[in-house]
């Protein structure tokens, strides 16, 4: 299960798990929560179900079959570091990741403290990027949990952003993306707490990358700041990060 996507800061995606638990408020409105319950209904096999933490092992060699180089979003569906995703799994999802160093793989979590406590069993390429999503300031613990791994590019997805970060901890910290929360019942993120990020990246000299407003309409708030977008993304050693157009 590969999809293109319209994520801006990705080409594609990559669902070996899907669904999952809520643990944190930034999970209130999960957008793959809804996708999953949507897809569902339309009788996806791979969505019997529904959003309830499933494996699919038949997708985790999947990559090997891709020749042209892609930038993809591991588990947009899910999240690889929850509890109901076993060591072994997780290391066959590393394994596929590292036989495939075309390919720029982004990794996204909440669990900071189940992937600190099994950094030391995987192996990291440099073609795995691994984040955490900060929300607010109730979850900064994550940063430092990812900062203590082996990950060779770390970054931060600061989406939904609900709350200000005016503290992050961004040394050896290459990325930080930021976004609004979208959707029915989005809360509202504001200006003064993105611009204390993007002034934060600029001191650190972090790439910061500007993904969204959000908003019950995201497509009418755009992604401008400052009157321009922040496009800015991590280098990977040696290759150049391939993006869709």
């Amino acid at each position: 299960m590969a999809t293109k996507t319209g994520i801006e800061w990705t080409e594609m995606t990559w669902n070996p798990v899907t669904g999952c638990v809520k643990i944190s408020q930034g999970c209130k409105h999960c957008y793959a929560e809804r996708m999953a319950k949507r897809l569902k209904a339309m009788g996806s096999a791979r969505y019997e179900n529904e959003f309830a933490p499933t494996l699919h092992e038949d997708l985790i060699d999947l990559p090997r079959k891709w020749k042209k180089p892609r930038t993809v979003f591991v588990n947009s569906m899910s999240d690889l570091f929850q509890e109901a995703v076993p060591l072994a799994f997780i290391q066959r999802v590393f394994e596929t990741m590292v036989a495939t160093p075309q390919h720029t793989y982004q990794v996204l979590t909440k669990r900071s403290e189940r992937l600190l406590e099994l950094s030391a069993h995987l192996p990291w390429a440099p073609n795995i990027w691994m984040g955490v999503s900060v929300e607010d300031a109730r979850v900064m613990h994550r940063v430092a949990h990812l900062a203590a791994t082996a990950a060779q590019v770390k970054f931060l997805s600061c989406e939904p952003l609900i709350g200000p970060l005016d503290d992050l901890p961004l040394r050896g910290i290459d990325w930080v993306i930021v976004g609004g929360e979208s959707g029915r019942g989005a809360r509202p993120m504001h200006e003064l707490w993105v611009q204390s990020i993007r002034r934060q990246c600029r001191v650190h000299h972090t790439a910061f990358f500007f993904k969204q407003w959000g908003g019950v309409r995201k497509d009418m708030t755009g992604r401008l700041l400052n009157g321009r977008t922040y496009d800015a993304m991590p280098r990977r050693k040696g290759i150049p990060v391939v993006l869709a157009t």
